[in-house]
């Protein structure tokens, strides 16, 4: 059967969608073609609170699948909302690129060196408030775009530091000189940061079995955690909540920080769990996090 892909079109997305391409096509008798789509968040350069959230990437694509002009759509998890229409089921995560954030400067600063009061380029409110955590003497402005058009406006001096990603430079294959890769303890990435997802319509029994073929369990757990603390905490990609859950030696590790908007106050915890009891170890850290007030530190 064919499958048609619904993707954005950015450089980034179409990797991402070519990537699950090439997972599908390894199947026997499964044929894929890409149905790359312009969503309403490439339509601007607003910043994304003004305009309705990061949800704006995803939109156009779900409304895809719905039409059937698609079959499943991929996306960059961290821009899809932690709580799902219930329509739409997220049927596939693959390994985790990179969840760390990166800092890019003409002269190579890390956190500490860069020079008082510089200017760093970010729309994420959650990059925005451990950065004035860390350093309150910092500045940031918005900053829209693909990641060549705001790398060409850190060059042009619109700002001193710009931060990205890691996972999309090295999807992109980006080479690039004078960077400083975040500490967890500096910059704790975004829930589901690094993850590809695939999302399809929950009643599409025959999809979803394919797309369960190319699931990468341990992958949908973490994922799943990470964005069930952010669901539960009703923050959303606006919202400056930091969450990694990653594995070793059969331990997960789970690190969680909730930020006010201006950086000034801060809750911070580690916890370590397991496979088997990570949903439940999750629910009792959200839970203790709202008892210390995090839902309305949150909107400070």
């Amino acid at each position: 059967m064919k499958i048609k892909i619904a993707t954005r079109k950015s450089e980034l997305a179409l990797f991402q969608a070519n990537y699950v391409a090439e997972k599908l096509n390894q199947l026997g008798g499964v044929a894929t073609e890409l149905v790359p789509l312009l969503s309403e968040g490439d339509q601007t350069d607003k910043p994304l609170h003004e305009i309705g959230g990061k949800g704006l990437f995803v939109n156009k694509l779900e409304s895809a699948l719905i039409l059937g002009d698609a079959d499943i759509a991929v996306h960059s998890l961290k821009d899809v909302p932690a709580i799902l229409d219930s329509k739409f089921e997220i049927a596939s995560i693959f390994q985790r690129e990179s969840a760390s954030d990166i800092l890019l400067s003409r002269e190579g600063w890390s956190l500490d060196t860069l020079p008082i009061n510089s200017v760093i380029g970010t729309s994420s409110p959650r990059r925005k408030s451990q950065i004035l955590n860390s350093r309150s003497d910092l500045k940031t402005i918005p900053v829209r775009g693909n990641i060549a058009t705001r790398i060409d406006k850190l060059n042009l001096g619109a700002f001193d530091g710009l931060i990205v990603a890691k996972a999309a430079l090295n999807r992109l294959n980006l080479q690039l000189p004078n960077t400083y890769e975040f500490t967890l303890e500096e910059m704790l990435p975004a829930a589901s940061q690094g993850f590809i997802a695939v999302e399809c319509i929950k009643s599409n029994t025959e999809i979803l079995n394919i797309l369960r073929q190319i699931n990468d369990e341990t992958a949908l757990l973490l994922a799943e955690a990470e964005r069930s603390f952010v669901a539960k905490l009703n923050g959303s990609c606006l919202s400056p909540i930091a969450i990694y859950c990653f594995e070793d030696k059969e331990i997960i590790h789970v690190v969680a920080k909730v930020l006010s908007q201006d950086g000034q106050k801060k809750i911070y915890k580690k916890i370590e769990s397991c496979k088997a009891q990570l949903k439940e170890d999750i629910l009792v850290l959200a839970n203790d996090f709202i008892a210390q007030g995090s839902n309305s530190m949150i909107l400070q």
